[in-house]
């Protein structure tokens, strides 16, 4: 019961309250069903009358180890919620990218085509940079003279240069502009808060998790992470829930398979009596019945005889 409520603060509580009301329950209809069963009966009408116990001991069993088998698969169980949580976190990431993106679709596809232009001015202009450098050095090339100096054709690429690189800083503001635009509405939108999230955070996350959570975790443990199935983790959920259903079912068998002894003699004996018992009570009752009714019938005759001779 403790791993059933595992995660809260009166877990404790919980578990001794419900532990108690479900022992006591168990007890009683343990007791009854399998004193109930009537020894002096075919083998046939025995199965049958232990047929709600086997299966009210399967449902039990069932329920009772899957407590035992989160604990025994504590470890495996967190390392999958783990994953699990960490997918969810980036499917809610990307979903809200996405959902971003569509809704500012315009502003983004232009900031997107400001970048390019800036990336190609920005490359353009280290290209000519280096034209010019060679211009100066007397580096020759298919676009350079090969005169070392300062010369009319260097002075006229320098002076395209400083046009080209303040049309770039005028690129480059308008990106800074549409990026501070966008982070704003990231920000607003909550994206920037949301972050994958940290081994200690998953490690909380999972100490908290509860039954369901776990529950659902423990059914994937018997798939391994490509999709395939996992047989011997399978296997050993199984066991150990089967284990259990054994363990409930026993006292049934044991009572099926057991020959008539002292206590069912001592319980036909009581059961005989309290039948003759009770058929001589219904005797009785029918007896004084019948005599009372005839000595009324007999009063009444008596009575409206008299009127009839006074008459």
């Amino acid at each position: 019961m403790y791993f059933v409520f595992k995660g809260d603060t009166a877990a404790v509580l919980f578990a001794l309250f419900f532990g108690i009301i479900w022992g006591l329950a168990i007890l009683n209809m343990d007791r009854y069903i399998v004193s109930s069963i009537n020894k002096s009966a075919s083998t046939n009408k025995q199965i049958l009358q232990a047929t709600p116990r086997i299966l009210l001991a399967i449902m039990i069993g069932l329920v009772i180890s899957r407590p035992l088998e989160l604990k025994i698969f504590d470890k495996e169980i967190k390392e999958r919620l783990k994953v699990s949580y960490l997918n969810n976190q980036r499917s809610k990431i990307d979903t809200l990218n996405m959902a971003f993106g569509n809704k500012y679709k315009i502003e983004m596809g232009k900031l997107k085509e400001v970048k390019a232009q800036r990336d190609s001015m920005q490359s353009a202009i280290k290209t000519d940079r280096q034209k010019l450098n060679y211009e100066i050095f007397g580096n020759k090339t298919t676009e350079t003279s090969g005169i070392m100096g300062y010369g009319p054709y260097a002075k006229r690429k320098e002076e395209e240069l400083k046009q080209r690189e303040q049309d770039l800083d005028t690129l480059s503001s308008e990106v800074r502009k549409l990026e501070n635009f966008v982070d704003e509405r990231k920000q607003f939108d909550g994206l920037l808060s949301e972050r994958l999230y940290t081994g200690k955070q998953l490690d909380s996350l999972t100490s908290i998790a509860g039954f369901a959570d776990r529950n659902w975790a423990l059914g994937q443990l018997s798939f391994s992470p490509n999709g395939k199935k996992d047989l011997n983790t399978s296997l050993a959920i199984t066991f150990i829930g089967l284990l259990f259903v054994f363990f409930e079912c026993l006292p049934v068998f044991v009572k099926l398979m057991s020959s008539r002894g002292p206590y069912d003699h001592s319980v036909q004996n009581i059961e005989t009596a309290q039948v003759h018992e009770s058929d001589k009570d219904k005797d009785y009752e029918v007896t004084v019945t019948d005599d009372v009714h005839d000595t009324r019938v007999t009063t009444e005759v008596t009575r409206r005889k008299q009127r009839l001779t006074s008459n």
